[in-house]
């Protein structure tokens, strides 16, 4: 196996993986002056809350059973094993799904003191519906990405993505419905092209349960469970100690630090949605290895790029995308959740190799121990700093499941990655970000900086001969 012809295919698939997310990341952004305009902080800090509950539900609920697809699909060599495995995942996830929706309906008032301390069940209900319709929608899209049709993936993606926003728009600033019209718009595209997958897949999608293999699927998933529910507390509850111990507008300003630094998230989601079908089509072991390890060095090579453009140029992010000066502070949380947000793109490289050697078990002590760093963290930081204490809290946790999945991958599956370089471009990236920021450097010598960084990493001899020659056939006039 070819290395580059690999890495090449990975780039394509994660390139059309990402165009509907592009697309998704483009409107929203463009979009958030609206947003902001009509919804004050506290308005939009309780759908933040909200669809980041369903979000990480949408996980949770799954038992780990969409992480053991690929891994099962993959495993099964004949079409009628891999019928029985979409159609076994299917059902799972349309019966916990519907569950998930009947307890967000039934239980909405219950729910909206819990999480907003406040009467908000009808923002609650509406989440609940979202909740479904996302959980099925990333079961039947999953199909897509084993099959490797990332271009069908893309058209559903972009569909979805126009039809949401269109609705967003509709409902939030020609109805005035608000945050419940912020949240229906938003799974409106989803559960439309969801109904439109349904019927294309018919034929795919029959009465068939195997109670064998989701024994097998559910050995493999269940411990998944744990860690699930830790990557939950991390990505969740510190808007809870932000409602906590601050206020919801609190939790609207920190909201928009995570929207500008999800543009660094597009990337790496449209990276995540091709990487467990790459990683696993690989079959030979030593070429597996080899791929992982460059891929994880030129992925945090690109993210760390990436987080340095969104946080050197942090000020003018925020003064560009939003039109309230009460949401500027914002601009303090960027950096640090574009880093962390890069960091947690090398735990998901990390850890493709206890699912590689169906090593599970053990993965929930390596994002547990993150999620006890994160709680710790808020409880000392959020009182004094508020949502800066809450992105260091972030950051931090991220960190640590990085090195703790280094730790466990390296023990069940080891590979020869290329720390030297790996430290080079993280370390390279958060010096360049600290001299803008901490010298608060205007706009030009920011964007400067942020140009330097491939010439940085030259100086600082992180390229390969291979790479430089490469390198030097795309800039002719350096040769």
């Amino acid at each position: 196996m070819r290395l580059g012809h690999e890495l090449k295919r990975l780039g394509r698939h994660s390139a059309i993986y990402g165009l509907g997310g592009l697309v998704s990341r483009i409107l929203a952004t463009v979009l958030l002056p609206l947003y902001t305009h009509y919804l004050p902080p506290n308005s939009y800090g309780q759908v933040e809350t909200v669809t980041a509950l369903t979000a990480v539900l949408a996980i949770v609920l799954q038992l780990g059973i969409s992480s053991a697809f690929f891994r099962f699909y993959f495993d099964a060599k004949e079409p009628p094993e891999k019928l029985t495995v979409v159609r076994t995942s299917f059902w799972f996830t349309m019966a916990m799904s519907t569950l998930g929706l009947v307890i967000g309906l039934v239980f909405a008032g219950p729910i909206s003191h819990l999480i907003l301390h406040s009467d908000h069940a009808t923002l609650v209900r509406a989440g609940a519906v979202g909740l479904w319709a996302q959980t099925n929608y990333q079961q039947l899209t999953a199909l897509f990405r084993v099959e490797e049709r990332s271009t069908a993936y893309a058209i559903a993606s972009v569909a979805n993505v126009l039809i949401t926003v269109a609705a967003m728009v509709l409902f939030v600033a020609v109805f005035h419905w608000g945050a419940v019209g912020l949240v229906v718009g938003n799974f409106t595209g989803t559960l439309l092209v969801y109904v439109v997958l349904v019927a294309y897949r018919n034929e795919q999608l029959g009465l068939e349960f195997d109670r064998s293999l989701f024994r097998k699927m559910q050995h493999f998933g269940m411990p998944l469970v744990p860690s699930a529910l830790a990557l939950w507390a991390i990505n969740f509850i510190d808007r809870e100690f932000l409602v906590w111990y601050k206020n919801l507008a609190e939790v609207g300003v920190y909201s928009v630090a995570i929207k500008i630094s999800s543009i660094l998230t597009f990337v790496m989601v449209a990276f995540r949605t091709a990487w467990p079908a790459f990683a696993y089509s690989i079959e030979d072991d030593r070429d597996a290895r080899r791929t992982y390890a460059f891929v994880l060095t030129y992925l945090l090579a690109f993210a760390s790029w990436v987080a340095l453009a969104l946080g050197a140029l942090a000020p003018w992010w925020v003064h560009l995308l939003t039109s309230r000066h009460s949401y500027f502070r914002a601009e303090k949380g960027i950096a640090l959740l574009a880093f962390a947000g890069a960091v947690y793109a090398g735990y998901t490289v990390l850890a493709i190799g206890s699912g590689r050697a169906r090593r599970t078990q053990l993965n929930w002590v390596v994002t547990g121990a993150g999620a006890l760093v994160n709680v710790g963290l808020n409880f000392w930081l959020i009182p004094a700093y508020g949502m800066v204490g809450a992105a260091i809290s972030t950051a931090a946790a991220y960190v640590v499941l990085f090195i703790g999945m280094t730790m466990y991958a390296q023990h069940v599956y080891p590979v020869d990655y290329q720390w030297r370089r790996v430290v080079t471009v993280v370390g390279a990236g958060v010096a360049l970000t600290v001299v803008a920021r901490a010298l608060h450097l205007p706009l030009a010598p920011s964007f400067l900086l942020v140009l330097a960084y491939p010439l940085v990493l030259a100086l600082l001899g992180f390229y390969l001969p291979a790479e430089r020659k490469r390198l030097l056939k795309l800039v002719p006039s350096l040769r």
